[in-house]
């Protein structure tokens, strides 16, 4: 058939792609789904492209094998355009993002430090912060993020020192809540300094976070008490930009299922 060479070819070429990709991110420690399972889908249409005769052959000696391998690639189609809808969704969702209206408070997530400095994706995030903060100078400031692995300081502490240090933000409109692992102890921690601060959950609270974590934040928020949420975008890095997207799929899936918000 004529389209056994093109259907090699393209398997081959993102497959290529698709394993470089995760292969990348992945030496530069950046382990998570949104690099794995590129690098595992590469090598599966890797494989593909090369053994594509005698993986045929195998797949037509019966035809109960061949009706899994078409539900098998029917099922990785319809998952495949649920990603795209989902970067869809996303893109949608965070593309008008406009300057916000006067808040009582930031909440800025953490992303991650490595060697005792912010993230790509984290600097992002303190950068939009700190430009929200230059605008309204009286609103303070909570840095929130645990220890991480082998990291003398906490996620908050860095922060901390990042805004201080690049943007001159003074030290005393900044309070850490160092003890969280996840967005919804972020959140939840945060809760004791805004009443430290006489700021209730349902007055403008901005919560400043990656682009792809704006609608999970969000969620997660409200079903703590946050009644009015401004959340405010920070771009991701182009490099790692769409591995971010594909975790958050499976994150706000797992979220969803869970009943986390």
């Amino acid at each position: 058939m004529q389209s056994t060479p093109l259907k090699r070819l393209c398997a081959a070429l993102i497959g290529t792609a698709l394993f470089l990709d995760g292969a990348y991110l992945i030496s530069l420690n950046k382990i998570h789904l949104g690099t794995i399972l590129p690098l595992l889908i590469g090598l599966g249409l890797l494989i593909f492209a090369t053994f594509y005769p005698k993986i045929q052959i195998l797949i037509h000696k019966t035809r109960f094998r061949n009706i899994i391998w078409r539900v098998g690639c029917l099922g990785f189609l319809l998952w495949s355009a649920s990603v795209v809808c989902f970067f869809g969704y996303l893109q949608l969702a965070t593309q008008n993002n406009t300057q916000p209206a006067p808040v009582k408070a930031i909440i800025v997530l953490g992303s991650g430090i490595e060697n005792g400095q912010p993230s790509a994706t984290l600097a992002q995030r303190l950068d939009q912060a700190a430009a929200l903060a230059k605008q309204q100078p009286n609103v303070p400031l909570i840095m929130t993020g645990g220890l991480d692995f082998q990291e003398k300081f906490t996620e908050a502490e860095v922060m901390s020192k990042y805004v201080q240090q690049n943007f001159s933000i003074s030290p005393t409109r900044i309070w850490l809540e160092d003890k969280s692992t996840s967005t919804d102890l972020n959140l939840k921690n945060s809760q004791p300094i805004l009443a430290q601060l006489n700021i209730q959950l349902n007055e403008p609270i901005a919560i400043v976070t990656s682009d792809f974590h704006t609608l999970r934040a969000a969620a997660i928020a409200r079903k703590q008490g946050y009644s009015h949420i401004i959340t405010v975008a920070a771009p991701t890095p182009l490099i790692n930009r769409y591995n971010s997207w594909l975790r958050e799929y499976f994150a706000y899936a797992s979220g969803w299922l869970f009943n986390e918000f």
